[in-house]
């Protein structure tokens, strides 16, 4: 049986927060596309604990997020998307061994097949308009934006790995 902390719990309310405010009040949004950071807390929280508690805590931060920001704009295949890239991060960020090209592996996967394709699909089915703008918009975005991100993972996670050793060597 395992033992019960309430650490995950309440490191998952401190970062939900980082992850809302990231994403709805220090962003640019057009219609398309939205620039944010919010990506970095998802990635460290699930780096710290692990796949499934990373994409609770992307889900919940969607859902909290779009209750107090969009009240009544909330769809659930974006709560997916955030499911599924704290699950990605989770699987290739929590590791003791973690060297350039682990790195990239999540947030290349997360550009591909979350924010080109199951991104794209819910904007689509939620206005209706043509794939190929939305497509051809955000992959401009995403490749442009993919080297910031993981440069400014890897500029947050080797601190915080240094100054809280027990996360992220007691796999």
């Amino acid at each position: 049986m395992r033992k019960f902390s309430a650490r995950p719990a309440v490191f998952a309310g401190v970062f939900i927060a980082l992850t809302i405010l990231f994403t709805y009040v220090f962003s640019i949004q057009t219609p398309f596309v939205r620039f944010s950071f919010g990506f970095l807390p998802i990635a460290i929280y699930a780096s710290m604990f692990g796949s499934l508690r990373g994409g609770l805590m992307a889900a919940s931060a969607d859902l909290l997020g779009s209750m107090l920001f969009f009240p009544g704009a909330f769809f659930p295949g974006f709560t997916l998307s955030n499911f599924l890239s704290g699950i990605i991060y989770g699987y290739f960020l929590q590791t003791n061994e973690l060297n350039l090209r682990r790195i990239c592996i999540p947030f290349i996967l997360i550009f591909i097949f979350i924010d080109l394709i199951l991104n794209t699909l819910w904007l689509v089915m939620l206005y209706h308009q043509a794939a190929t703008a939305f497509f051809l918009s955000r992959f401009i975005k995403g490749a442009l934006f993919l080297p910031v991100q993981t440069f400014l993972f890897c500029m947050v996670y080797r601190p915080l790995a240094v100054l809280m050793p027990r996360f992220y060597t007691n796999k």
